[in-house]
């Protein structure tokens, strides 16, 4: 296991953590030039290198190209800024030093998210696509050593995006609670990831409420810390491929899938996953399940985020997204999925 996670609000304490480190690997996304807390990071990780020339679905050359960046310019930590695939960058560039030397472990790495959505500075995993085919890594010492949230970058996060990261946040609350590998810890974060992110986002997505932007981001980072201990389900597993057939977001890929996964769930389901749904349905603020899930689509709707339509070529279209599922995050669920019952669940996710 890695060393218990130290999670701040604000920069304050980002120099401290850095202290007695050498130089920096800054790794940040297009918006770090218009962040309100750009000055602050730039202060505190000098002297840096900096690493950006990646893309929002980084790809093996990228990390390549960031890895010998951080040899080169002799850098002993990392500092990600940006959005869960600056996170992601990060986080295999680490990988990449250990395994060239397993005490690569001790290398500092430290996360500021600028969306509330992943969750992914409190996670032990990140993506990149190798040969255009999506890969998933996982290492104890790629969780981020520090998380630090400042809730002020979200201010000036467009509107769809804010909408898509809010919504994989919710996703993630849900889904590691009815995880089969959730435990009293993991539904812990997910029942406060659910109850911050249901009780506050009208007023941070319609009002840029300050105070509900930050209820928002610290119930992102429970979605994270519950999935980096229980993982995600279905809803994620299936999302993947919908996203890249339509140029969906992920979040909006993930959001568009949860409710027509639950509604099948519920008949198939025991008791003690009834009890599980009941449960959620609490969190939420729902009198049942098919309240909770009508409060879900509700919610949707409220913020315009539709379903993807196909009429053409359907019946391939749906055979292949059947067979695209990782059978692998599948085996999470509660409920079993086989391709037929994939099949099925995308006829009814994607519209007519």
């Amino acid at each position: 296991m890695s060393a218990q996670q130290v999670i701040l609000e604000g920069l304050d304490g980002l120099s401290a953590a850095l202290q007695g480190r050498k130089r920096v690997l800054l790794v940040a996304d297009t918006s770090f030039p218009f962040l309100s807390v750009r000055d602050d990071v730039l202060a505190a990780v000098r002297p840096a290198a900096v690493f950006n020339d990646f893309h929002s679905n980084p790809v093996d050359e990228e990390i390549r190209s960031g890895h010998r960046l951080f040899r080169e310019t002799g850098c002993d930590a990392l500092v990600a800024v940006g959005g869960g695939s600056a996170m992601d960058v990060a986080k295999c560039i680490k990988l990449s030093e250990i395994a060239r030397d397993g005490a690569a472990c001790g290398i500092l790495l430290i996360a500021i998210p600028t969306t509330a959505g992943t969750g992914a500075e409190s996670t032990g995993n990140a993506v990149y696509y190798l040969d255009g085919v999506k890969q998933t890594v996982a290492h104890p010492c790629i969780r981020p050593d520090y998380a630090f949230l400042d809730p002020s970058v979200l201010e000036t996060l467009p509107l769809y995006q804010k909408k898509c990261t809010l919504m994989d946040a919710l996703c993630q609350g849900i889904e590691s609670w009815w995880s089969v590998a959730a435990t009293p810890e993991s539904r812990l974060y997910s029942e406060r990831a659910i109850k911050g992110i249901t009780t506050h986002w009208r007023r941070y997505i319609f009002d840029n409420a300050p105070e509900a932007a930050r209820q928002v981001m610290w119930a992102a980072n429970d979605g994270g810390r519950a999935i980096h201990i229980a993982h995600t389900t279905a809803a994620h597993a299936m999302s993947y491929k919908l996203a890249s057939v339509f140029g969906l977001p992920h979040g909006h890929a993930v959001a568009v899938c949860l409710p027509e996964i639950w509604e099948y769930m519920l008949p198939r389901a025991d008791k003690t996953l009834q009890a599980t749904f009941a449960d959620i349905a609490a969190a939420m603020g729902a009198s049942d399940v098919a309240e909770a899930v009508a409060m879900f689509r509700s919610m949707m709707a409220d913020l315009s985020l539709q379903s993807p339509v196909a009429t053409e070529n359907r019946g391939s279209l749906l055979d292949t997204l059947a067979a695209s599922v990782n059978q692998t995050r599948l085996a999470n669920n509660p409920v079993t999925l086989d391709t037929e019952a994939c099949r099925f669940l995308y006829d009814r996710i994607v519209r007519k």
